[in-house]
């Protein structure tokens, strides 16, 4: 069972900001958002509270990221089969 705080609503804990900004990133540029929402939701650990955004930053940023790279992987992959092929 985890002893982390849930803080009470209005309230500023450490991270707090940190983590709203890293999932605000995650969607816009993924791996810079993971890594500031992971950094978020260390601070909050260490003060002992829950950071909802940051996990969900986490979450988003890592998703986003491994589809981007499937995306370019399968677009350098028809790039360079179009090389090879002529059409005389």
């Amino acid at each position: 069972m985890s002893n982390l705080q849930t803080p009470t609503p209005g309230t500023d804990y450490p991270g707090k900001t940190l983590g709203i900004v890293g999932l605000v990133l995650a969607i816009v540029f993924n791996l810079i958002g993971l890594i500031v929402s992971i950094v978020a939701l260390q601070q909050s650990k260490a003060a002992g509270f829950k950071n909802t955004p940051a996990k969900i930053g986490i979450i988003v940023g890592a998703i986003l990221f491994v589809l981007g790279i499937i995306v370019s992987i399968i677009s350098f992959t028809a790039a360079a089969s179009m090389v090879g092929t002529s059409t005389y």
